[in-house]
């Protein structure tokens, strides 16, 4: 694996492995480029992002919206093809998988989206949109499932009743429960979650993280949580990734990366996070300008132009992401002093290079 690179360390064997997998999109074009038929802009979605999830662990994908938290949920679920890398399912590699091959996998990892409403029938009852798949799936024998509905809808806390409602007679909260019932019905080892909370009001979200810990618990189920929110990922997350424009910045043990961070673009997004305490979070240095263009990615380390503690050094080099405590690493020049000696002799190779 590459510097760059990210690997949870875990003693247990990975469920799901991803390994520098890189995604490049198609940009807008301008009229100008339309009008002369130029190919679009290629923009870095994902840059050679890898870790690994285990059986009853929960990892946290955080970052701004861009950073590519939800390009790696749909590079995992299959719904995007990765440019490079390689993503695989109890050491079965998915990308380029034949199709037939791929569904019987697919129902081992699924995806819960973050608007509940738009991922439900409307059109649909409850009891429909949980008995079809396993019907077609042959999950239980012929007739047994609408037993299973139910047994199902018990576990997600609603009332078997609830199968003869339609989706506009629930509220969020009870829509998102039946959306989750319904990802559990092919009885899936992986849960990709979506910022799966971050329309809920905040006392319901709390009911949901509640409730995808106890289903952790009870399935020994492994989670995959996207959320721009950080107090969702301590609530939840054991590990934690920290994406910027497609890179890993900072990844490592919750509660160890919340404590003593090492990225300017972490210590940043727990700033801007709100507290109703005066601590040190309140007093790190805060995310300064816009966002720059995903077509014009900066170089060196790509957050350097919105940094507080940037050196000239973090304009022309790439840091690496080295370990900065046992299972804590950080891609910082600043506060990840061990990656300041790689990039001082990556200058001194490049100015012996000219």
């Amino acid at each position: 694996m590459s510097d760059r690179g990210h690997r949870v360390m875990t003693d247990r064997p990975p469920l799901l492995s991803v390994r520098e997998c890189r995604e490049d999109l198609p940009g807008p074009r301008s009229l100008t480029e339309i009008a002369h038929r130029r190919p679009a802009r290629r923009l870095v979605a994902l840059d050679d992002v890898s870790f690994t999830l285990t059986s009853n662990q929960v990892i946290g994908i955080v970052g701004e919206s861009g950073s590519g938290k939800t390009t790696l949920a749909n590079c995992i679920m299959g719904l995007h093809t990765p440019d490079a890398g390689s993503v695989r399912l109890d050491g079965q590699e998915l990308i380029g998988m034949h199709s037939p091959a791929r569904r019987k996998v697919s129902r081992r990892i699924q995806m819960v989206f973050q608007d509940p409403y738009s991922s439900l029938n409307p059109r649909r009852s409850i009891s429909q949109a949980l008995t079809e798949p396993l019907r077609i799936h042959k999950i239980v024998k012929p007739g047994h499932e609408p037993a299973q509905a139910a047994e199902l809808l018990e576990r997600v806390g609603l009332r078997p009743e609830y199968q003869s409602r339609f989706p506009r007679e629930q509220s969020g909260g009870q829509r998102q429960r039946v959306a989750i019932a319904r990802a559990l019905t092919l009885q899936p080892d992986v849960l990709v979650a979506d910022e799966a909370v971050s329309a809920l009001d905040v006392s319901v979200q709390a009911q949901i993280l509640n409730l995808l810990q106890q289903l952790r618990t009870d399935l020994g189920l492994a989670i995959l949580f996207v959320t721009h929110q950080l107090a969702v990922i301590s609530h939840l997350a054991d590990q934690v990734i920290v994406l910027y424009f497609g890179r890993v910045m900072e990844t490592g043990p919750v509660v160890r990366v919340f404590a003593q961070t090492r990225h300017p673009y972490t210590q940043g997004l727990l700033a801007a996070q709100p507290t109703t305490t005066s601590s040190r979070i309140d007093r790190a240095p805060a995310i300064a300008g816009e966002l720059p263009s995903p077509l014009a990615i900066p170089g060196g380390c790509r957050f350097h132009t919105r940094c507080p503690l940037a050196l000239p050094l973090c304009a022309q080099v790439e840091p690496p992401l080295v370990e900065v405590s046992p299972g804590h690493m950080s891609a910082c020049h600043v506060l990840a002093p061990s990656s300041t000696n790689k990039a001082d002799n990556a200058v001194d190779q490049q100015g012996g290079q000219g």
